[in-house]
């Protein structure tokens, strides 16, 4: 299967639309699937790969690893690479961002494949496009959205917690893989702002 998903204990029936999300994000890019692995994990792993891969003593809320995007033909050839979610961080940015965390989680498995077919947000171009193919991508993921409302409920309350045997398999696979990438840079929200579509936010 080109795109697997690693869920914690609870949370199995995610697996498939996650699956499918993915995979249209690549289809809406015109990118070709190769081998994808998704891990819905916690903030330790997600710490862990942090600060190991990308020097960052802290939690953050996605991290992709895309492994052949260094060479020569890499924006051909099928996208191969990790995406590792923290569901933690979902269910506090839900919180924060007043959103359920079914939309949080489509917005960091959406950010996250973007990465993986090599948009970046480190110049403002860069970031001012990927916003724009987020909002656009996130506008036409309603079913995914509500495949994982249906597992996760409408807010972050009684989550469930990942089991540390996700974390093996969370791993990168390759000793040197490209360049992670974090979705962890979001403007912090006003007190008063009223909710909003998950489509409709900016990171």
């Amino acid at each position: 299967m080109p795109v697997t998903v690693t869920a914690p204990r609870g949370l199995s029936r995610l697996a498939a639309p996650v699956r499918a999300l993915v995979v249209a994000v690549m289809r809406a890019e015109s990118r070709r699937v190769g081998e994808i692995a998704v891990v819905l994990a916690d903030d330790d792993l997600l710490h862990r790969i942090n600060a190991e891969w990308r020097g960052h003593d802290h939690a953050t809320d996605v991290i992709s690893f895309a492994y052949d995007e260094h060479e020569p033909d890499a924006a051909v050839r099928p996208v191969t690479g990790d995406l590792l979610v923290s569901m933690d961080r979902v269910h506090v940015q839900a919180e924060r961002y007043r959103v359920t965390p079914g939309e949080e989680l489509a917005r960091l498995l959406v950010h996250g494949a973007l990465h993986l077919c090599g948009h970046d947000h480190m110049r403002a171009t860069e970031r001012r496009v990927m916003r724009e193919r987020e909002n656009t991508l996130l506008a036409s993921a309603r079913g995914a959205v509500r495949a994982f409302t249906a597992v996760l409920g409408r807010t972050p309350v009684a989550r469930p917690r990942p089991r540390a045997r996700v974390r093996a398999a969370a791993t990168p696979r390759r000793a040197q893989p490209g360049r992670p990438r974090a979705a962890s840079k979001r403007p912090a929200p006003r007190k008063a702002a009223p909710r909003r579509d998950a489509a409709r936010r900016a990171r």
